[in-house]
This record gives C-alpha cells, sequence and structure tokens, in this order.
C-alpha cells in the first residue's frame, strides 16, 4: 500500500469541489436543480450503460444483492439507534449516510489502480448494490423523516434508477444490441456524474455559515463511516475465508469498500428531499479530506489481519 499514491485523485476531487463553491459564492448558482438532474437523468443513464457493457452473470449480480442488504441493514440499524437522540431530518440523513459511501468518484479510481480487471468488475457490482439502496431504501429512510410512508413511496416509485436497472437486465436477458451511436452518446453521463457529483458538494458548502457546523452530528457520520464500515467490512471478510473461501481480489474490493469516504450523493438526496444538506455537505467534505490519510493505513492494517500483509 505504501506504493500507491492517492494525492492524484483527491486534488482532482477537491478541484471540483472548490469550482463549485466558486459557482455559489461568485455566480450565485443554485445547486437543487443540479441535484434533480443527477437523480433523474444523469445516474439512471450512467449505471444503464454500465450494466449494459459489463453483461453480469449470477456471480456478479449476487454481490449486488449482498451489498444491498448490507447496506440497508446498516441504515436500517443506525436509523433506530439515532432516534433518541437527533431530531427526524437529522437521524434519516445520518442513517442514509450510514449505508453508503464514495464508492464511485473516489473509491473507483483506487480500484482501478490496486485491483486487476476481474477484481474491478467485481467492485462495480458491489458499487452497484450500494447505489441500488441509495436510491430505494436509503431514499425511503431519508424522506420518512419528514414525509409519510405513502408519499416516501411515491417519491421512490418515480426514481428513473430502478427502471434503468430492470431495463439493463432485461437488455443482456434477451441480447439485445444496443446501437453503438446510442452507448457512445451514454458515454459522456459517466463523467458528467463525477463532476457534478463533486461540485455539489462545493456549491451547498459555498452557502453554509458556522451555524451549520454541528460537531454532534459530523462526529456521528465520521463515526459510522470509518468506524461501522471497516469494522464490517473486516468481519465480513473473516467469516467469508472461514466458510466458503473467498479470493485475494474480492478480498481487497470489501475492504476497499468499508474505508472510503462519506457518499457525495448524502448531499445530493438531502438536497432533493431538503433535509440539512449543509450538514451533509460539510462531513462529506472532512471524510474526503480525511481519505488519503486513513485509506492506506486501514487497507494495510486490515490485509495485515485478514493475512494478506
Amino acid at each position: 500500500m505504501s506504493d500507491v499514491d492517492l494525492t492524484q485523485p483527491l486534488w482532482m476531487l477537491l478541484a471540483f469541489v472548490g469550482l463549485g463553491w466558486l459557482c455559489a459564492r461568485r455566480l450565485a448558482i443554485d445547486p437543487r436543480p443540479i441535484a434533480t438532474l443527477l437523480i433523474y437523468i444523469i445516474a439512471p443513464l450512467t449505471f444503464f450503460r454500465g450494466l449494459t457493457l459489463g453483461g453480469p452473470t449470477l456471480a456478479d449480480l449476487g454481490l449486488t444483492t449482498v451489498m444491498f442488504l448490507l447496506a440497508s441493514g446498516l441504515c436500517l440499524l443506525v436509523s433506530r439507534l439515532a432516534r433518541p437522540f437527533f431530531a427526524p431530518q437529522e437521524a434519516a440523513l445520518l442513517a442514509f449516510s450510514s449505508g453508503t459511501g464514495n464508492t464511485g468518484y473516489f473509491g473507483l479510481p483506487i480500484a482501478m489502480v490496486l485491483l486487476p480487471p476481474e477484481g474491478v468488475t467485481q467492485y462495480l457490482f458491489c458499487l452497484l448494490g450500494i447505489t441500488l439502496f441509495e436510491f430505494t431504501v436509503g431514499f425511503y429512510i431519508s424522506a420518512r423523516g419528514q414525509f409519510t410512508v405513502r408519499e416516501s413511496l411515491q417519491r421512490i416509485v418515480r426514481l428513473p434508477l430502478i427502471y434503468a436497472f430492470a431495463a439493463a437486465l432485461l437488455v443482456n436477458a434477451i441480447d439485445f444490441p444496443v446501437p453503438g451511436a446510442v452507448m457512445e452518446g451514454l458515454d459522456y453521463f459517466k463523467y458528467c456524474y463525477t463532476v457534478l457529483g463533486m461540485m455539489i458538494i462545493g456549491m451547498t458548502l459555498g452557502r453554509v455559515g458556522l451555524r451549520e457546523m454541528d460537531v454532534r452530528f459530523i462526529t456521528a457520520c465520521i463515526t459510522a463511516r470509518f468506524v461501522l464500515w471497516p469494522l464490517v467490512s473486516l468481519v465480513a471478510v473473516l467469516a467469508l475465508q472461514a466458510s466458503i473461501g473467498i479470493s485475494d481480489q474480492l478480498t481487497l474490493v470489501l475492504l476497499l469498500l468499508g474505508v472510503v469516504p462519506m457518499a457525495a450523493n448524502v448531499v445530493v438526496v438531502a438536497m432533493e428531499l431538503n433535509i440539512r444538506p449543509e450538514k451533509g455537505a460539510i462531513a462529506v467534505l472532512l471524510t474526503t479530506l480525511a481519505a488519503p490519510l486513513l485509506i492506506p493505513l486501514y487497507l494495510s492494517g486490515l490485509l495485515a489481519l485478514v493475512g494478506q500483509a
């Protein structure tokens, strides 16, 4: 791990955040329409393209399912634990953030450095499971912070990512050839997804005042991301080693998923539902700044514990 340079992806991400901050401060750009664009257009098309190209096997879909269930379970657990200590909207945002991480914008470049192509594919399908959690169970829990059950479910039904996932599976199942021009056009959306997803953090921070610095809430978010997730990833790997066995590359995939910073989509979903996006943006930025220092240390220590140092 000592020979892995994480400074380049860090500075790239921070540059996008800084650009978003300038847009909010100098151009007075409202980030809310951009959040809506990410959720309803860019994210569904990005994942439709990735799934169509990937040609998922049953094993790949198994990884997606397991990560979806794991993320959902952590979210529901933290939701129950947080209710007595936080206001409903804050508890909902904390629960959502506990089930996810920056597995795409930050984790994917690291995965491409550390893993062979087969490992990157496994990582992508794990990432898909977490993303599906964000826009289904996670979105529902977040919406329940201020909406009724019926209103929350209605909002989920309107999310196109669910239908993009189903459409991609159908295309692969019937072996339908998507025209090359269409796939080439969809390729542009993955760049929009990364750039706008990080810029929206900066845009939100551009509107933040000192009164939004809630140390208790931020501490809870950081604990869930950098204590709970690494522990869960370690236990999962040890359990798999002791039962059915696990490859070295899948071990690294699972451990990496456990040590990435908080997800930028915490801000995107919070903005879409109007549930304190400023607090989420501060927590996301702090964990992103800490990630280049913590990820090598975490991975080295965890790999040693599972016998792969």
